[in-house]
């Protein structure tokens, strides 16, 4: 399953996202990752989510990004939780550009059994089409 937390810039989505990742953590049966570009919010997540910042393993693409969240998968089995802060930004791309790795992603979710939320920043009437389904 695919989650998506969206909204305009400084709107609270990786406040929200983070509070969900601590949240899960607690309950969680097996492991959680939380994937963005910066080190900003090492220390504001729970010891049980693993942080991992995009540019210390020179992600930059999405072909690159799905192969890093396949290769957490393929890792460990137990992955239960993964969470994606920025997922254009990590990308370099806009939102609208993007339905190959949300297609991607859908089909690691599914086949692992791992939920996986993201954040992006866009405003609702910019939100593509093939993103809506995972409001």
């Amino acid at each position: 399953m695919i989650k998506l937390i969206h909204g305009p810039k400084g709107e609270g989505k990786t406040k929200e996202l983070i509070q969900t990742a601590n949240a899960n953590a607690g309950g969680a049966k097996g492991l959680s990752v939380f994937i963005t570009d910066t080190k900003r919010y090492m220390y504001d997540l729970s010891r049980g989510v693993r942080f991992i910042d995009a540019t210390d393993w020179n992600i930059a693409g999405e072909d690159a990004l799905c192969g890093f969240i396949k290769g957490i998968a393929a890792s460990d089995s137990d992955y239960e939780y993964v969470y994606v802060d920025g997922i254009a930004r990590i990308c370099g791309k806009e939102i609208a550009d993007l339905a190959g790795i949300f297609y991607m992603l859908d089909k690691i979710s599914a086949d692992n059994n791992i939920v996986i939320t993201i954040t992006c920043s866009c405003a609702n009437e910019e939100l593509p089409d093939f993103a809506k389904k995972y409001l």
